[in-house]
């Protein structure tokens, strides 16, 4: 079973979708509340493990930010799906930022929904219209500096292959492959995009148009 937390100020649209995920058969929505404090005392006080995937509103009640939000479910261990309205192009781009995994517009179909949840559920990277809009509408949250060799193997170790391999193709040594790699986490934590897995780094790759994002495998490892 997937264990979900929803977080949304709108009973509505909670119901809505813990009665998709009980139709499921494969997601359990453990917590369902209107902020992310409530969820982080309710994880406090019981003793739960971190919910496999938090569905999260870019905005709620409570005067929080959407960079405060994500930042504290991420740190708490939880990667999170932004399920919100889609003309909020500037809040999408401050949720990716600060962590986010996916977005998904609040018009899309419930089972989108679920498959959206297992799909981060699997750690795998999400992308969608609503995710390719975002990082579109800004080419500096897409930008970050990469040199021309980083970029080569970046491109090549995000898309599958063990580093000994990478530096093997390009015709350098491995500690020099494992140098710009390290290079490149760097920059991107500068610029506010962390990637310290290789499936962060599969999704910067697939975000800044390095890697062609027609596969679900190849980001396992490190």
């Amino acid at each position: 079973m997937i264990r979900v937390a929803l977080i949304d100020d709108h009973e509505s649209v909670r119901l809505g979708l813990e009665a998709a995920c009980a139709r499921s058969g494969t997601k359990e929505v453990v917590f369902s509340g209107s902020t992310v404090r409530c969820y982080l005392d309710w994880r406090a006080e019981s003793g739960a493990a971190p919910a496999d995937v938090v569905v999260l509103d870019l905005t709620l009640g409570d005067g929080t930010t959407v960079t405060e939000n994500v930042t504290r479910l991420v740190a708490d261990g939880s990667p999170v799906l932004i399920h919100s309205v889609a003309d909020r192009a500037a809040a999408v781009r401050e949720a990716l930022a600060a962590g986010a995994t996916g977005i998904l517009s609040k018009a899309s179909r419930t089972g989108d929904v679920m498959a959206a949840i297992r799909t981060i559920a699997h750690g795998e990277p999400l992308e969608n219209i609503e995710w390719a809009t975002a990082v579109e509408g800004d080419r500096a949250f897409a930008d970050a500096q990469l040199s021309a060799r980083e970029r080569d193997v970046l491109r090549l170790y995000a898309a599958g292959l063990p580093l000994k391999a990478v530096a093997d193709r390009l015709g350098i040594a491995y500690s020099t492959a494992k140098e710009n790699i390290t290079r490149v986490r760097v920059k991107y934590v500068e610029v506010g995009r962390p990637a310290p897995t290789k499936v962060d780094l599969l999704r910067r790759a697939m975000e800044d148009g390095l890697v062609v994002s027609d596969r679900g495998d190849g980001a396992g490892g490190r």
